[in-house]
């Protein structure tokens, strides 16, 4: 750790990763409920619905605070200086910690708004927007103060700035539940797959930078078509969206097409340093990180881009879309391009900022095989679910109740992958928040 502002990293670090473990815990509960008959005495009381809610907003949550607090311990070390405003930081933490607690508890209560991902209400959207314009504040103004621009923080702040200006054509709502959707779509679609994906490009070159020692210029490069992706196939990739909401039809093969694209620079930025590093025979600091990178890499081309783009056609997607083809999708991609970037991120900054120059990794490669492996059978068992469901709906023309009662053995499968992989994110937060030093070896 070169800065003490860098500290405040740690607490975001913590306390998502106790939101990914509940996240893995409402998870879990919708698959017991797609399993198994639960008394309807506990369905009045905690509906499937509430538990959705939980499930996909601690997602969100969680994510977001593992981007934040990797941008608090990347921006001091990019620009040379500490945190403009450490007060700030906490303030912000404090006040989204409390939002998301807040919201949880309205959602047993029924406070909702009710649209997938955005339920929150509208005063607390205005606290989120509030601690987000604090974070950007807290950011631009580091990187302002410092005059000594990169291009990852610029990548970083630029990512941020639209992750946060998205969000307010959220809040609204529209009469019409066409225009509804459809500025729903610029929130979540251009989140994951724009400013997202910015994000993302930018810390793992800021990783990649640390851990191999390969010239800057190498990974930029790879920045600048990320940004010309995102620009080019981000947006337009969101007509894969709008089957379903009216729009021109060219918008199904515009988005079809495009959406797929976005993951290959950062792909593409792995291999090419990888390639740099076996030309120049660097040797990798910290190789259980560099594991997880490409991990996180290849996870992310997989959920995101190839199944992605196996559904996204219109020719498909009339029959897949909003069935559990989409959950498998949706489950791979994030876990791969994000969950995995922000645990990432965590064992590379955490025992820096524990002053562990060296740790034992054995747990950590423990979860993390343990978490890939259960999640790519659960994409496939959620994948299978989902193209039973779209034949027995979609295709011979039976009612949903109906066809759940197909897929009841393959989502048994899913929940006890869901056990498996509950227990390797226990080993992953156990051994973060428990890191110690390797033991020196005897000679």
């Amino acid at each position: 750790m070169l800065y003490q502002s860098q500290k405040i990293a740690h607490w975001y670090f913590r306390i998502a990763l106790l939101l990914f473990g509940l996240q893995v815990i409402m998870g879990l509960w919708l698959a017991f409920n797609y399993t198994f008959t639960v008394p309807q005495s506990i369905v009045d009381k905690f509906p499937f619905a509430t538990a959705r809610a939980m499930h996909t907003n601690l997602l969100v949550l969680w994510m977001l605070l593992g981007f934040m607090g990797g941008a608090y311990y990347i921006v001091p070390e990019e620009t040379g200086t500490e945190i403009f405003s450490p007060k700030l930081a906490w303030i912000q933490l404090i006040v989204l910690v409390v939002t998301g607690v807040v919201a949880l508890i309205g959602f047993i209560f029924g406070w909702t708004q009710g649209r997938p991902l955005l339920e929150i209400p509208r005063p607390l959207d205005i606290v989120v927007v509030i601690g987000a314009l604090i974070f950007l504040f807290n950011v631009g103004m580091t990187m302002f103060k410092a005059k000594r621009w990169t291009a990852i923080q610029g990548n970083l702040l630029g990512g941020l700035t639209f992750l946060a200006i998205l969000y307010l054509f959220g809040i609204p709502f529209y009469q019409n539940e066409v225009i509804d959707w459809y500025y729903w779509w610029w929130v979540i679609h251009l989140w994951v797959e724009g400013a997202w994906e910015l994000v993302t490009a930018s810390i793992i070159a800021f990783i990649l930078l640390r851990l191999t020692g390969v010239e800057r210029h190498v990974l930029e490069k790879w920045l600048y078509v990320e940004l010309g992706l995102f620009l080019f196939t981000g947006i337009t990739g969101t007509g894969h969206h709008y089957y379903w909401i009216g729009a021109p039809k060219y918008w199904l093969w515009f988005g079809g097409v495009f959406s797929a694209l976005e993951p290959l620079p950062i792909l593409l930025m792995v291999i090419d340093t990888l390639d740099h590093v076996k030309k120049r025979k660097t040797k990798i600091i910290n190789p259980f990180t560099w594991t997880l990178l490409i991990g996180g890499a290849v996870f992310h081309f997989i959920g995101a881009g190839v199944w992605g783009f196996a559904h996204t056609f219109p020719q498909v997607n009339y029959y897949t879309h909003g069935s559990q083809v989409t959950v498998s999708h949706g489950h791979l991609a994030f876990f791969g391009a994000y969950a995995l970037l922000n645990i990432t991120v965590f064992y590379f900054a955490i025992p820096k900022l524990k002053g562990i120059d060296r740790y034992n990794p054995t747990l950590g490669t423990i979860g993390f095989w343990t978490t890939t492996s259960a999640m790519f059978l659960m994409g496939l068992t959620f994948g299978i679910s989902g193209v039973v469901q779209s034949y027995i709906e979609r295709v011979v023309g039976l009612g949903y109740m109906t066809a759940q009662d197909y897929l009841r053995t393959w989502m048994g499968v899913t929940f006890f992958l869901g056990l498996i992989f509950f227990a390797g994110v226990l080993i992953i937060i156990y051994d973060l928040f428990f890191i110690r030093p390797a033991e020196e070896e005897v000679l």
